[in-house]
């Protein structure tokens, strides 16, 4: 089924990814470490008396570590850092990286006691080794910091991991029996890393899930099998059911993680409320159809949904960088917690 859709993905990320190292190559060779959190990351501002933690909305970090730099974001970014971690997900047992940045107003002395707000972005293809969301040529984060100067976007702490274990397979961003813990790897053990990390919100108003193609599909089904955890997705170009074929044999287990059955689920459940900001170009012709009608099923009661179709648009990330800025992280932006103590 995924097929026809299969040859293009490969070759743009591809190309994708190999840029990415590309752009980060000149600072590899530095590794420069980096915290975002604790006593020496100096983010912290004696001056302030952060609230009683009884009160506060905010999640101090927990267990920082260091992290090399990679590159830095320029423009609007203010050559803020990207760092990296090969990190092992005590829950999962995978090992993977996982890259990290945070917007400028993270190290703004009047936020030092702030929670920001969290965007998991998912790359597509195999996202394996790299994740092509730190990319220059993509500026994601370049652009977010824009937006959020803009008034259009929440400043967002961006976590990029890797999204399989290999470039061979795609595990669905899922549990698949005697497979990696894909799913348990992306649904807790990096968020639990970002909250070791980072100044986080307490709640899942702080926490966004995005990605392309294949990481389009398990930031749509992660977002409606932990709504706990997630609150908004923005599945781009996705794919619509499981179609990995380490399934094969474990039907039960494939249901479990279909985002129509898991739609399904929660509407009957009456909660808790998610939403959802698909992004397709005009010219995805198999997979516009499939997400109208998966709106038009299941986007309703709790499963709030926003289509944006970029018009002229591919299946590639630039076109879904452009698209967000066409309403859909203002829509994102409205149904989540900015910073707050």
């Amino acid at each position: 089924m995924r097929k026809p859709l299969l040859t293009s993905v490969v070759t743009l990320a591809t190309a994708a990814a190999l840029a990415t190292v590309a752009a980060c190559g000149a600072t590899d060779a530095r590794h420069d470490p980096i915290r975002f959190g604790g006593p020496d990351s100096g983010q912290t501002d004696a001056r302030t008396t952060p609230p009683p933690a009884s009160r506060s909305l905010t999640r101090m970090p927990t267990n920082p570590i260091t992290f090399e730099e990679q590159s830095k974001v320029g423009g609007a970014g203010e050559d803020t850092p990207i760092g990296m971690t090969t990190f092992h997900g005590p829950k999962s047992g995978f090992t993977g990286k996982v890259w990290v940045w945070a917007p400028p107003e993270y190290y703004e002395k009047k936020n030092a006691n702030k929670g920001f707000p969290v965007m998991m972005a998912l790359p597509g293809s195999y996202g394996y080794p790299v994740n092509y969301w730190i990319g220059s040529d993509l500026k994601l984060e370049e652009n977010l910091a824009k937006w959020s100067k803009e008034g259009k976007s929440l400043p967002f702490i961006v976590v990029m991991p890797v999204l399989n274990p290999n470039d061979k397979q795609y595990y669905d961003g899922s549990d698949i029996p005697g497979q990696p813990k894909m799913g348990t790897w992306l649904s807790e053990d990096v968020p639990d890393l970002v909250r070791q990390n980072f100044r986080t919100l307490k709640s899942r108003d702080g926490w966004a899930i995005m990605g392309s193609s294949s990481g389009g599909f398990a930031a749509l089904k992660n977002v409606l099998q932990h709504p706990d955890t997630f609150k908004v997705a923005i599945p781009n170009g996705p794919d619509i059911v499981p179609d990995s074929p380490l399934w094969n044999g474990h039907a039960r287990e494939e249901r479990e993680n279909n985002p129509e059955v898991l739609a399904q689920r929660l509407i009957r459940k009456g909660g808790p409320d998610v939403y959802l900001a698909f992004q397709d170009g005009s010219k995805e012709q198999t997979i516009v159809p499939k997400v109208r009608t998966f709106i038009a099923r299941y986007g309703h009661g709790p499963v709030h949904t926003r289509f944006e179709i970029i018009p002229g648009g591919m299946h590639d990330a630039r076109t879904y960088v452009e698209g967000m800025d066409e309403g859909t992280i203002q829509w994102v932006s409205a149904h989540m917690q900015g910073p707050t103590e």
